[in-house]
């Protein structure tokens, strides 16, 4: 018996198919035909506890959101210390806590001039584009080919066509795609001077991290001012001190118009996004405020959990043990290509942001994820290049862990070698 006080199971066979079906019938399913049977249960810090009560290192983080770690503790008390006096708030007035949390973002976001609040990071690219477009009085928006921006009504027309078309979402006389690093793409698409914004991940996390050439994403930037366009960074996984700076884009050197955060910025509590705008592109906020509208947009209690994060990736422990750890994956990560270069063929890093090539077969990085499944490591293949293993750790891993973490890799790459060799007898 599995009792949670408020609802019980009485197994976790029973849990899978009730997920089946009320919930998601292909994605239970689809864990399961992978070898992947988790269902997390306790959690605490960058922890995972499986029903069974097997333990996980994650290092999938669910996309940046446990950046620093499940439930941590000042971040947990911070949000029971807002419940005494606050709640979700009225969206239709000024509160004390969306200013507090404007200004701390405004104020580590140069250039950045006004902060308009979500949910979460796909209505933040909604508001991000409908600003853009706004302010350039064009309805054109240019992404990337396998770039992905979230789900909403906006947000999804600019991602990959899988999850465009089974929604009829895709819109190729509004959304155009280009190749990521291939600026003479990018300066055909932006050539007309009818495109309202460039909207791209500093990153591509769901591509699974390729790194921008040297250069490409000033130029693009540069394209951007020359054509008209506004450009977009979206943040929400290369943000929060991710990338070794506060945004993606500030380590790349490179001024967007608007950016994109959410995730993370949750501190895993409490769900919360934002899109940043500069003058330009809040000029709606001064024509009708009220033109968006979210009724759990900015909520209070998110606020300020937000600006307990925000107030804690600026202190200098923290800034030290990014570099720590960033210093410790790249040593480990050249560590396991020389003795397991067989099968681990290239890594993509900056910061604490990893993809791992398994190119040795087109899902390779499925059968890695599900090597390490087994040995203790949650990491996540990249659902648009299922070659690369999405490698994300936490900003405030401890040495030990780390340690751990390349331990359990290096034990992994038997099982993985073994699961490869079946799927290519098989294909």
């Amino acid at each position: 018996m599995f009792d949670y006080g408020h609802f019980r199971f009485e197994s976790k066979e029973e849990l899978f198919q009730k997920s089946i079906k009320f919930w998601n019938p292909d994605k239970t399913k689809f864990w399961q035909s992978v070898g992947v049977d988790l269902v997390i249960d306790r959690r605490e810090g960058y922890f995972l506890y499986d029903m069974s009560g097997r333990r996980l290192i994650d290092l999938h983080l669910n996309g940046g959101t446990y950046n620093f770690g499940h439930r941590h503790p000042e971040l947990v008390e911070t949000l029971k210390g807002a419940l005494d006096y606050f709640d979700m708030g009225n969206h239709w007035f000024p509160s004390v806590a969306r200013a507090a949390l404007s200004e701390a973002l405004v104020k580590v976001s140069p250039g950045m001039a006004y902060a308009v609040f979500s949910p979460g990071g796909a209505e933040a690219v909604d508001i991000a584009i409908k600003s853009a477009r706004y302010a350039t009085k064009r309805r054109k928006i240019v992404s990337i080919i396998k770039g992905y921006h979230g789900h909403s009504g906006l947000s999804v027309a600019t991602g990959d066509e899988r999850f465009t078309k089974i929604f009829l979402a895709d819109r190729p006389d509004e959304f155009v795609s280009v190749p990521f690093n291939d600026i003479a793409a990018m300066e055909q698409a932006l050539k007309g001077n009818d495109v309202a914004a460039l909207i791209m991940e500093t990153i591509p996390a769901t591509y699974g991290f390729p790194m921008p050439k040297e250069g490409y994403l000033k130029a693009c930037r540069d394209l951007c001012t020359r054509h008209g366009a506004m450009y977009i960074a979206d943040e929400v996984q290369t943000g929060l001190m991710r990338s070794g700076k506060m945004w993606g884009w500030q380590a790349y050197g490179i001024q967007p118009d608007i950016m994109v955060t959410a995730k993370g910025i949750s501190g895993g509590l409490y769900p919360i996004g934002a899109a940043l705008l500069n003058e330009k592109a809040g000029g709606w906020l001064h024509e009708d405020g009220a033109a968006h509208i979210s009724t759990s947009g900015g909520a209070e209690l998110g606020c300020i959990v937000a600006h307990k994060v925000i107030e804690m990736l600026q202190r200098p422990e923290v800034v030290a043990n990014v570099q720590t750890v960033t210093d410790f994956m790249a040593d480990g990560m050249r560590e396991m290509m020389a003795r397991h270069g067989d099968v681990f063929t290239g890594v993509r890093q900056k910061g604490v942001i990893l993809g791992l090539e398994f190119s040795n077969h087109p899902e390779g990085a499925v059968y890695v994820s599900r090597a390490l499944y087994e040995h203790g490591v949650w990491a996540i293949f990249s659902s648009l290049d299922k070659r690369v293993l999405q490698w994300k750790p936490g900003v405030l891993l401890s040495a030990e862990t780390c340690q751990d973490i390349m331990d359990r890799f290096d034990a992994a790459m038997p099982r993985a070698r073994e699961l490869l060799a079946q799927a290519r007898k098989v294909n």
